[in-house]
């Protein structure tokens, strides 16, 4: 058994790494760090723990050495702390934005500072374990992607690794509220958001560098959020090229992804879920990936939806520890999600 810890755990990531990791049969949680609720109980912060853990939030300053740290903090936050975190962890899993990309100069583009640690930018193994996993099974840096850009990636990656599509994409990408984290500002509040089909960037989103870097293509993204509290779904517009048609789309999805234990292909003719659907997906490590075909244009669509607190987040987290330490990969993520939600 191993010692985790869990730093920036009153947040909503936070609370599922907590969530995942207490019933994880091969993890004794050690430490559930908060700077905002020190030696307040855990299920007062995330009632859904209540009966399940005794653990009370901690300092920084109060978690000794552990096997693996899950970090997730602020944006920025992350880069100014990590020694600390390399000093008392073999492993360190960062479920932020401060080492998802290899290039300082994309980092202050796209987040709008300089780095506080270049020197390890490009360091970090991505957490993708679908077009990583033989660098993550010694990975002791690990960045795990934002979740429109794990949904981005997984839409697309096996026809861009065939060759099948121009090398110019651009993404429509949903999300719900706890995407914004739980200390989310005035834009967040049930009266602003209920309702709402909020275009909070219609150009520029930081996920699209992530898709670029880990595809080789250009990458555009526009960001939209809608009401519903947890779920991502993208929807990719591509061009195939000439000669890929719609048989070589579907192959290129099956070979992928066959023995992908958490990434699925969802290819029904008919029926109300015939399209990636986040909501069937809530609470589960699943990304379900889809397509559309305009044969007489050419004009591609793909679509992948998961849960952004999960596959987006946490469980993908979990996932990348699991291969680190040679254990099965679906180990403590299990549930296949809810129907109806």
């Amino acid at each position: 058994m191993i010692r985790v810890a869990v730093v920036g755990a009153a947040g909503y990531i936070g609370g599922e790494l907590l969530r995942l990791l207490l019933g994880h049969p091969e993890v004794e949680v050690v430490g559930a760090v908060s700077s905002r609720f020190p030696g307040k109980r855990v299920d007062g912060v995330h009632p859904n723990l209540r009966s399940i853990t005794d653990l009370r939030f901690c300092s920084a300053d109060e978690v000794g050495e552990c096997d693996t740290v899950f970090l997730a903090t602020p944006h920025r936050a992350a880069m100014t702390q990590i020694g600390r975190w390399t000093a008392r962890a073999e492993q360190v899993i960062d479920l932020t934005g401060d080492f998802r990309l290899d290039d300082p100069e994309a980092f202050r583009r796209y987040y709008g500072s300089e780095h506080a640690a270049p020197h390890l930018l490009g360091e970090f193994v991505p957490g993708i374990p679908e077009l990583y996993r033989k660098s993550l099974r010694g990975a002791d840096l690990v960045s795990v992607p934002g979740c429109m850009a794990v949904a981005g990636v997984l839409a697309l990656h096996p026809l861009v690794e065939r060759g099948l599509v121009e090398e110019t994409a651009h993404f429509d990408a949903r999300t719900g509220s706890s995407g914004s984290g739980a200390t989310a500002g005035e834009a967040n509040l049930h009266a602003e958001r209920s309702g709402a089909m909020r275009v909070f960037a219609p150009t520029g989103h930081r996920h699209e560098a992530e898709i670029s870097r880990h595809l080789g293509i250009s990458a555009a993204m526009t960001a939209t959020g809608v009401e519903a509290v947890r779920g991502v779904q993208t929807i990719c517009h591509v061009a195939l090229r000439p000669g890929a048609d719609k048989s070589a789309v579907r192959r290129a999805f099956r070979e992928q992804y066959q023995d992908e234990p958490f990434v699925r292909l969802v290819a029904q003719r008919r029926g109300t879920f015939r399209y990636p659907e986040p909501k069937i997906l809530l609470g589960s490590n699943f990304c379900d990936v889809g397509y559309a075909l305009d044969e007489d244009t050419g004009r591609l669509i793909t679509i992948a939806a998961l849960d952004n607190l999960m596959k987006g987040g946490s469980g993908n987290a979990v996932q990348c520890m699991n291969i680190r330490r040679g254990w099965p990969e679906t180990l403590g993520l299990s549930f296949p999600g809810l129907h109806p939600a």
